[in-house]
């Protein structure tokens, strides 16, 4: 009988159609709730610099799997009650985090998420359930349901590692440009081509950039927007509350300071990369990736 890989099993589910319909409505329903603004930020982690989501699950999950190991050990109890306990504790800001960065990945993503999502709130509950057989003093059913919990925990694991290692969900997937341009400066066009006020596309070799004039100034950031691609060149121009001139990618409404490429909203968490501008003698604009 053939078996069945795991990653086949995963990827399958990138292509899992009939779970599109209840992602829709728990997308609307965490959009409408998490607007635009601070709150969502702070959980994609802007203000780190860096998606909180993944920090956060090494607390349930290196609780949850030290009570497996108390488990097997006599005089124990009350430390795997204990672990229990601060496991739940930690899966609260973990889901939160986990949910809004899933509102804002893409759709084979989200169908890998959706079930990853399931798991983990299916292991959560069943820890809960152990917590409270444990606190009854019905040992032998709480140590049941924890390894039960620890089993749904562990195949939600390898479906987040799936997201994040084979789908890239949370990676930066902005051009690292100070890896893939020489040092130096490099012609990239006439600086009397560009519009002012509106970007453009322009092309660095292979890579895509965002050149946007401001009168006198020209900024120019890599185009693909570091949360997952997206054409920056195609997004709107807006002002922050600092009258700074940013643009929101038009993919999943990243907002990046056009000046130095700072995070001004998330879900993205890292730096669009930026490059310097001059303009030489013969009019011509010329860039250099900024470290």
């Amino acid at each position: 009988m053939p078996r069945t890989h795991p990653a086949d099993v995963a990827e399958g589910l990138e292509h899992a159609d009939g779970l599109d319909g209840a992602i829709r409505s728990i997308s609307s329903t965490i959009n409408r709730i998490l607007g635009p603004g601070p709150a969502k930020d702070v959980l994609h982690g802007v203000p780190a610099g860096h998606p909180a989501h993944p920090p956060l699950t090494d607390v349930p999950i290196g609780c949850w799997m030290s009570v497996a190991i108390l488990d097997l050990l006599p005089g124990t109890d009350r430390a795997a009650q204990t672990l229990v306990a601060a496991g739940l504790a930690g899966a609260v800001p973990t889901v939160l985090t986990g949910w809004a960065d899933w509102s804002a990945l893409h759709r084979e993503q989200q169908r890998v998420g959706l079930v990853h999502a399931s798991t983990v709130g299916a292991a959560t509950v069943l820890y809960a359930a152990s917590l409270v057989a444990r606190r009854q003093g019905r040992r032998g059913v709480g140590r049941m349901l924890g390894y039960a919990g620890l089993t749904a925990l562990l195949t939600g694991g390898y479906l987040g590692g799936h997201l994040a290692f084979r789908q890239a969900a949370g990676a930066n997937h902005a051009d690292q440009v100070a890896h893939l341009t020489s040092l130096g400066w490099h012609d990239l066009c006439p600086a009397d081509e560009l519009p002012d006020g509106w970007p453009v596309h322009r092309r660095l070799g292979y890579i895509s950039l965002f050149v946007m004039r401001e009168g006198d100034e020209i900024h120019v950031l890599a185009d693909r927007c570091a949360h997952l691609g997206g054409p920056l060149h195609q997004g709107r121009i807006v002002a922050d509350q600092n009258e700074d001139t940013c643009v929101v990618c038009p993919w999943h409404g990243s907002t990046f300071r056009v000046s130095d490429g700072a995070v001004v909203h998330g879900p993205a968490t890292g730096r669009q990369p930026s490059f310097e501008t001059r303009v030489i003698e013969d009019g011509t604009l010329q860039v250099r990736a900024v470290p």
